[in-house]
Formats: structure tokens, C-alpha cells, sequence
């Protein structure tokens, strides 16, 4: 064969290489730029004819405004804190028992509401429905808050209710008091208009939450399991309307959380012999984990993005993004590996990518001139939904790859079930709804929590689960959360009020509009 022969073979070849290339480019681009412009990212039948069920006017007058904020001021004044799963501040528990009943006499007096305490400190309040073939729905909230000293910089003393520039402050002011006493400051005012549900409903409000609820929430749904209560769904703490947080982002987002990653508290441990400082090993204990906990550090867990439900958050936002990131976001089927390495790269967004690694607590040593026998770190890893418990296991072991660390699990569990979003989904529209109604410049999602919440104890009593409370997050405030200067502005507080008593109303419908009765936006 000549060399021309040769080389027109190779350029017909180069030729036809490059026509399939550019030809199948082209077809990912065309369809990639239909669901661009086509994609319904805002569905959840926010135009529908829904049944009108808010028959009684949220009017708070300055009397009830002064009301509702002065029973939020004392409950912050309260310290509800749980330090452990067995140091509770139980003498502030009782004296917010007292304010419950003292804040909300209707609550508590009115023959339509069942009360009982569980576990001592717990609350759970039953009010039946006028209509018992509505299946009920319950919310969830929680009294105790984390610890907090002033000595670490805080504005105003963390259990002072201290006005600031029209900011409430204080420990449990977003986690998670506003809902408690918005849920029930809520319902005072509706049961003094005269309000009697359609719709069963039950409250949850835990007392120890921050330690993982074993005892109040664990003990509530124990006792609704061993009635035979079923649930149409559970609305629990969890995510928020964040303003300016998310880059690029045109407006707000209201985020309803749909699922929870899971958990796991691993030790690692090293073992030696004990000797003098003057004649070390060539390998220490602390040296041996320390490496070990540095080769967590330094491997991640895989990314995972696009897997779990993060994917649905973006194609909801999508069409509030401006191009290129609207292009990108419409097209996660294309898109997922280059968001996932863009957001990896930042501390807060990296969370929604992988399962996280943080290296919580290391402790070796009893004296500068003896060579310990043993260093001991604790490692606590939040699960992507896209992971089990296991496979994270497995993958620690095989990362340390060192058979002097000893690796135990403290504590752990699954990521919990994702809960329906569609247009069907009872739940997640009523919230959905009740936010539009109150906030129609903002845009609603589904979202992961990254945190774990009281509600993971309700699953064996509802397919659904959603993770919400109307509180606002302006850049700098996610910070606030478990950390200084935990504040909320009053007009917040009293949205949060607001909400609830909406969704009260809201939850009475019967069943959700036709999804063909929906105008979408494209």
C-alpha cells in the first residue's frame, strides 16, 4: 500500500472520528438545551385550585405581638441544657414545664387537647380531628439546647434573651425553641378563635434532642407505636430559608429537608509497651495513630454527588440560577462530576457531596517523660445517602491498613429513607404550600440535613419525614448554629408563629388539588 493510500485512510478515519464526536457533542448539547428550557424545576401545584381551608385570619394585633415575644424571651431564659446522655439540666426542664402551662393556658386547659409528660420532661399533646378518616400528622420539636459560655465571645450573655438591633439572642433562639414555642403559640391562638381540626394532629416535644433523643423522642414514639398511631407525615427542625448562601442563587430558597445523612462514632486505638522517654521507640503509640488519623484526613470518602437526593435540590433551584450555572443545574445527568469537584472544594458545600470525616477527639499520655501505652481517637462521620453504614466501615479499614489500630464502632446508624417530593406527596405540597403563601419570593426545594434530627425515631410510623422551619439564614448565620451569638430577629420569630398557624389550617384539607390543575412555571 502507498504512502498516500495510507494517509487517505487515516484522515478518512481522523474524518469520521471527528463527525461522531462533534455529532454525538451535538445531540448531548441539543438535549441538554431542551431541558434547559424546558424543565419544570418549580413543580408542586403552587397555582393549583386547592380546597380553602384558612378559614380563620393570622391578625396579631401589637397585644399579642408583645405576648408571643415575651414567652419566647423567658423560654430562652431558661437553660435547658444537656451537656450528656446522662447530665441534663433536669431542674431547667422542670421550670419549662411550668412556663408551657403558664404561657399557653388554652393549650393546656382546652378539652380538645390531650396532654401527657414522657420520660419525665418529655411533652406530647394529642388533638383529635372532627373527621377521624383523616390520617393525623404530627410536628416535632425539641427543649434542650447545647452548651454555651459567654467567655466565648458571645454579644450578650447566651441565656439573657438580650435585644440587639431588633435580634433576639440567645442559646436555643434557632435550635430549636422557636419552633417549640412557636408551634404552641400558634395553636393558643387558634383554639382562642374557636379552631377544632379536621385533621388529628399530634406535637412531640423532646428533652433531650442534642443526645440524641433516647430518651424523649425514643420514649414518644414508643408510645405512639404501642397505640397503633400511623402518621401522614412528621415535620421536624432540620433546614431553613437561606438568603445569599447559595452562590448564584437569584433570591431566596426554602429548603424542606427529605432525608438525613447517617451517622457513625468510630474509635481507633493503639496499643504498646509503656517505657522511659530517654529510650523511645522508633514507632510510638501516638505516632502510629497519629499517621493512621492523618491518612483519614488526607483520603476522603469517595464523591458521591448526584447519587442522593442533593440532585433534586438543584434541579428544583435550576431556573433561579443564571447561565452557565442555570445550563449546568438543568443538566445534572451531564453536569454531577464537575458540581461535585466544585463544591467539594468548600467547607459548606462539601458536606452535600460525600460522607464527611471529622476527627473529633485524641487523647494519649500521662506524663511528659513516659512513653504512653495507649492514644485513642474518636472520629465521627456524617453517611451520604448514597453510602451505608458498612461500606463506610470498610472503607476506614481499608484507608488506616494498619493492624496495630484497633477500630471499633462507638455508634452508628444508616442514613434515613428519603421521603416523596412529587406532586402527590401529601406532606412535602402542605409545607410547600403554607411556605409560598407567606413567602412567594422564595423558591422551594427538597434538601438533605447534614445534621440528624429527633425525627429519625418517628420513621416505623410514617413513609414521610420533612425537616423544615421558616427560619432565616443570611450569610455568617450558619455559623450561629451550636456556635456564638445564636440569635433571631423578632419579625422572624413571629413568622414562625405565623407559619405554624397557617399549617395548622392548611393540614385540614382532605386531599391535595389534581397535579393537571397546576399551572407550571418553566
Amino acid at each position: 500500500m502507498t504512502d498516500s493510500g495510507t494517509k487517505f485512510k487515516t484522515l478518512k478515519f481522523l474524518k469520521i472520528i471527528t463527525f461522531s464526536i462533534l455529532f454525538i457533542a451535538t445531540v448531548l448539547f441539543t438535549v441538554a438545551a431542551i431541558r434547559t428550557l424546558s424543565l419544570d424545576v418549580n413543580v408542586g401545584l403552587q397555582l393549583a385550585q386547592w380546597e380553602k381551608t384558612n378559614l380563620i385570619a393570622a391578625d396579631i394585633n401589637q397585644g399579642q405581638r408583645e405576648e408571643l415575644l415575651s414567652n419566647f424571651k423567658e423560654a430562652i431564659r431558661i437553660p435547658t441544657v444537656s451537656f450528656t446522655q446522662t447530665e441534663l439540666n433536669t431542674t431547667a426542664l422542670l421550670q419549662f414545664d411550668k412556663l408551657l402551662r403558664k404561657a399557653f393556658p388554652t393549650v393546656f386547659s382546652s378539652n380538645l387537647v390531650h396532654h401527657e409528660v414522657v420520660a419525665d420532661y418529655s411533652h406530647l399533646f394529642w388533638v383529635p380531628g372532627s373527621q377521624p378518616a383523616l390520617v393525623p400528622y404530627m410536628l416535632l420539636a425539641h427543649i434542650d439546647v447545647v452548651p454555651a459560655l459567654e467567655a466565648d465571645g458571645w454579644d450578650a450573655p447566651p441565656f439573657s434573651a438580650k435585644e440587639i438591633d431588633d435580634f433576639i439572642y440567645g442559646r436555643g433562639t434557632i435550635d430549636n425553641k422557636q419552633s417549640v414555642m412557636g408551634i404552641l403559640q400558634a395553636l393558643e391562638y387558634l383554639l382562642r378563635k374557636g379552631y377544632a381540626p379536621r385533621r388529628g394532629l399530634y406535637i412531640g416535644l423532646g428533652h433531650d434532642e442534642e443526645v440524641n433523643g433516647l430518651m424523649g423522642a425514643m420514649n414518644i414514639a414508643r408510645v405512639l407505636k404501642q397505640r397503633g398511631v400511623r402518621l401522614a407525615f412528621v415535620l421536624d427542625e432540620g433546614l431553613a430559608i437561606l438568603d445569599g448562601i447559595i452562590s448564584g442563587l437569584e433570591g431566596p430558597a426554602a429548603l424542606i429537608g427529605i432525608s438525613e445523612k447517617g451517622q457513625a462514632t468510630v474509635k481507633l486505638s493503639v496499643s504498646a509497651v509503656p517505657g522511659h522517654s530517654s529510650m523511645p521507640p522508633s514507632e510510638s503509640s501516638i505516632g502510629i495513630l497519629a499517621a493512621a488519623v492523618k491518612r483519614l484526613e488526607e483520603s476522603p470518602m469517595p464523591r458521591l454527588f448526584g447519587y442522593g437526593p442533593e440532585r433534586g435540590t438543584f434541579e428544583h433551584l435550576a431556573h433561579k440560577f443564571s447561565l452557565p450555572l442555570k445550563f449546568i443545574m438543568s443538566n445534572l445527568w451531564l453536569f454531577s462530576p464537575l458540581l461535585g469537584r466544585i463544591m467539594e472544594r468548600r467547607q459548606v458545600t462539601n458536606p452535600f457531596v460525600r460522607t464527611t470525616t471529622a476527627v473529633t477527639m485524641f487523647n494519649a499520655g500521662v506524663k511528659v517523660n513516659i512513653i504512653p501505652s495507649l492514644a485513642e481517637a474518636y472520629v465521627n462521620l456524617r453517611i451520604h445517602s448514597a453510602q451505608s453504614l458498612q461500606e463506610v466501615l470498610d472503607l476506614i479499614q481499608s484507608t488506616v491498613g494498619d493492624q496495630r489500630v484497633k477500630i471499633e464502632l462507638v455508634d452508628g446508624f444508616d442514613p434515613l429513607p428519603i421521603s416523596s417530593y412529587d406532586e402527590t406527596s401529601f406532606g412535602f405540597q402542605l409545607i410547600k404550600k403554607t411556605v409560598l403563601d407567606m413567602f412567594p419570593q422564595v423558591t422551594v426545594a427538597p434538601g438533605i440535613c447534614i445534621g440528624n434530627t429527633d425525627s429519625r425515631h418517628f420513621k416505623e410510623l410514617t413513609n414521610d419525614t420533612y425537616r423544615f422551619a421558616p427560619t432565616w439564614f443570611k450569610p455568617g448565620d450558619a455559623q450561629r448554629f451550636h456556635g456564638i451569638n445564636e440569635r433571631i430577629s423578632k419579625k422572624n420569630y413571629e413568622e414562625l408563629v405565623l407559619f405554624y398557624f397557617n399549617l395548622f389550617q392548611n393540614c385540614d384539607i382532605k386531599q391535595l388539588p389534581s397535579p393537571h390543575s397546576s399551572v407550571h412555571e418553566l
